[in-house]
């Protein structure tokens, strides 16, 4: 069943969706939150602090699992529209903090708080499920995957979402981790993808494979841009580069962008030099030498 704001969805035997209502460009229908276990309960990405979200969460829990308790609340990143009811939530139920804190960078939750981060391969263990935690990080520094074993399901947060792009935003934010990160995905006996926004990815190989073939064609217009253009600023290229995107969206392209260029001038590919002015200064991109 397709998202829609503020709806619970069955999903799977041992797994419901709650979407927030936090509709938008940057969440689509709103943040998926996810009520996972029938004897046991873990809730994945709790959203937005919103009493009338968790109010539904906690409903969710008890319709899905009338005798269970919430033992975990299990957040893939930080990001203001993931996390922060997690406090809320734990407050009610006095279930177990389970994520990675990042240092602040102005777009994360500072209300999140565990007493250890979580670690790649950790295992969070209830009666009736096994989830593995799996480091993604990319779209943020302290990102992470949560796999299903008994039923083949990832728990993709803002890894992969549903029907879009994720925007990459550095310093924390990083192309190359990114990129790595999709393909570390296809080591696992994936069925399905179920995204932190959209809907439910039933051909999860395809999609991983086309999302990263989409950011390598990225990076080829960029550089063929940089060999027409010579070196150019970051606000010029920008829509040079998604001249097929609404430039309404160029304004968070150009952090996506931002993180093309540092993964190529990483591969030493793209170089960048700050252009002195008698007014101002401007940091300009092109090309290295040998490319």
């Amino acid at each position: 069943m397709p998202t829609q704001s503020g709806t619970t969805v069955r999903i799977s035997p041992r797994v419901a969706r709650v979407t927030a209502n936090n509709p938008g460009m940057m969440t689509g229908a709103g943040t998926n939150t996810y009520v996972l276990g029938r004897t046991e309960i873990a809730v994945i990405d709790p959203g937005p602090c919103d009493e009338k979200h968790v109010e539904a969460t906690l409903t969710a829990a008890i319709e899905h699992a009338p005798d269970a308790k919430i033992h975990w609340i299990i957040v893939t990143h930080t990001h203001p529209d993931h996390s922060p009811a997690a406090k809320l939530l734990a407050e009610k139920t006095g279930a177990k903090l389970v994520g990675c804190v990042l240092q602040d960078d102005g777009y994360q939750d500072r209300s999140f708080c565990v007493s250890r981060n979580v670690q790649h391969g950790d295992l969070i263990i209830g009666r009736d499920f096994t989830l593995e935690a799996i480091a993604t990080p990319g779209h943020v520094a302290n990102h992470f995957c949560y796999f299903l074993r008994e039923e083949g399901l990832v728990f993709t947060g803002d890894h992969i979402m549903g029907g879009s792009s994720v925007v990459i935003i550095p310093p924390s934010g990083d192309m190359t981790d990114y990129l790595a990160s999709l393909a570390r995905l296809k080591d696992y006996p994936i069925q399905q993808l179920l995204p932190g926004h959209g809907d439910a990815i039933t051909d999860p190989i395809s999609t991983i494979n086309v999302r990263i073939s989409h950011r390598l064609r990225r990076e080829e217009k960029i550089l063929r841009r940089l060999r027409t253009h010579g070196e150019i600023s970051l606000d010029a290229l920008t829509p040079l580069v998604y001249d097929d995107v609404d430039p309404t969206l160029h304004r968070m392209a150009q952090a996506s962008l931002w993180a093309h260029l540092l993964k190529l001038e990483k591969e030493g590919r793209a170089r960048q030099q700050f252009e002195q002015h008698w007014l101002f200064g401007e940091r300009r991109w092109g090309l290295c030498s040998d490319v």
